[in-house]
């Protein structure tokens, strides 16, 4: 294993610990502020006070899960520094200008209103005090919109000019306004929402079970977060669903490689599975379901849909001879498993709905028991997706200008990056297993009685 490899994996791990959290961030922060405004609007007191104790609730898992996303992504920063010089030389012009909008009008906004919201229960005014959690939501999804938007150009390269081997900027307002930030920014707030939801679920299922006191509060909890979480489902796939279509523009040869499509077809079939022989560049088997491919594209039973063999020749026609497939069975798979998942999700809060509509959750311990085991669900799909995002444009590290093998480190040893990942690798499991740690005592301690 070379540096490159080992510097690819060590990104991948990171990001994805990292990215256990970034979603939860999102949809927690909104879930929070909700709760505290209902709290604010509803007339009656015990209603009011079983809001306002809630919101003070899950506002400490918010905390104890924002602190953990702080200390992995800066972690992320120093990665383009270290591993990926040649990257960051090529890029820092564009990539530079959203990190630092990140930081400036996003990070210190919700780090500064954390803090208000925090320490300000009995020094603001309610309204005053509500105001402040929405910024804190605002922020966390305005650092994820900065974060999306220089990705976004990784994938489709918008308003920029090559001079002296670099990419430098100059058209500020082309990428903000990229259209794959549509898709990104869309899918990643409403997974966040999803994220958060079926975790509000988990947690309400077990206070329902075992914590005899609070079980009012619970109980309207799960109730809002069936409602928060299949808001987010729903939004996730429909948003999902415009993005693959927006994919055959912008990167056909992902679109393809999700779908195992290695010729041209139309109308094309959607492959249920598939035994996929990446050597000879076609499927030895196959599960078809005839030309929905083309209908999820088009909106109709017609219309072509390019292989990735005839896209691979273009892209050899264009950039020169090389390897342009990307990694067409992890690609597969994952999209697979990330509908898959949306789907059982989408099941289990729907039957838990049901049960909390008929008044019999506690009719059916096994369905809360259930949700509970399950609560990882949404983090798989979210790492699953993250793969799909940014292993779909490879070999490039920026789609069209830079492939990732030009961009990692030029005296980088592959030594250097294995004990780096050693070291990293036993860090987060001690910040983890810390994390984990005072989130349940926080679950468990916490008591939300009556008055």
């Amino acid at each position: 294993m070379d540096a490159l490899l080992l510097s690819r994996v060590q990104f991948a791990l990171t990001t994805v610990y990292h990215f256990l959290f970034v979603p939860v961030t999102l949809g927690l922060s909104i879930f929070v502020a909700l709760l505290e405004t209902g709290s604010l609007v509803t007339k009656t007191y015990a209603m009011r006070d079983r809001l306002r104790k809630l919101a003070k609730f899950f506002g400490g898992l918010f905390l104890i899960n924002f602190a953990m996303g702080v200390v992995t992504g800066i972690v992320q920063e120093f990665h383009f520094g270290m591993n990926w010089s040649e990257y960051s030389r090529f890029m820092g012009d564009i990539f530079g200008a959203p990190l630092a909008l990140e930081a400036l009008t996003a990070f210190f906004l919700e780090s500064t209103f954390l803090g208000l919201w925090m320490f300000g229960w009995d020094r603001l005014s309610p309204k005053l005090h509500c105001l402040t959690i929405w910024i804190v939501a605002l922020g966390s999804n305005l650092s994820a919109f900065w974060i999306l938007t220089a990705n976004s150009f990784m994938q489709h390269p918008v308003g920029y000019a090559i001079s002296n081997g670099r990419a430098e900027m100059t058209d500020f307002l082309a990428l903000v306004t990229n259209p794959y930030v549509h898709g990104e920014f869309g899918h990643a707030l409403l997974a966040g929402v999803s994220t958060a939801g079926f975790l509000v679920l988990a947690i309400s299922a077990w206070k329902l079970l075992y914590d005899r006191e609070s079980r009012a509060a619970f109980e309207l909890s799960l109730k809002a977060a069936v409602v928060y979480t299949m808001v987010g489902l729903m939004g996730t796939m429909g948003v999902g669903h415009f993005h693959t279509q927006y994919l055959a523009e912008a990167n056909p040869m992902k679109l393809s490689a999700m779908e195992a499509l290695w010729e041209t077809e139309n109308p094309a079939p959607f492959t249920v599975m598939a035994v996929i022989n990446e050597d000879e560049h076609k499927n030895d088997m196959a599960i078809e379901i005839p030309a929905l491919f083309s209908f999820m594209l088009y909106n109709k039973p017609e219309g072509e849909v390019k292989g990735m063999n005839d896209l691979h020749q273009e892209l050899v026609a264009k950039y020169g001879q090389g390897d342009y497939y990307p990694d067409v069975t992890g690609l597969f798979f994952s999209f697979r498993i990330m509908i898959g998942v949306g789907g059982l999700m989408a099941a289990i809060t729907a039957l838990l709905g049901l049960l909390a509509w008929r008044r019999k959750l506690l009719d059916f311990p096994i369905v809360l028991k259930l949700v509970q085991v399950l609560f990882f669900l949404p983090f798989i799909a979210n790492s699953v997706g993250w793969y799909i995002a940014e292993a779909g444009r490879q070999p490039w590290i920026v789609v069209g200008l830079q492939k990732t093998a030009d961009a990692v480190s030029p005296n980088l040893t592959a030594g250097e990056v294995g004990l780096t990942i050693a070291g990293f690798t036993a860090v987060y499991l001690v910040l983890i297993a810390v994390a984990v740690g005072i989130g349940f005592r926080h679950i468990y301690n916490t008591k939300i009685a009556e008055d």
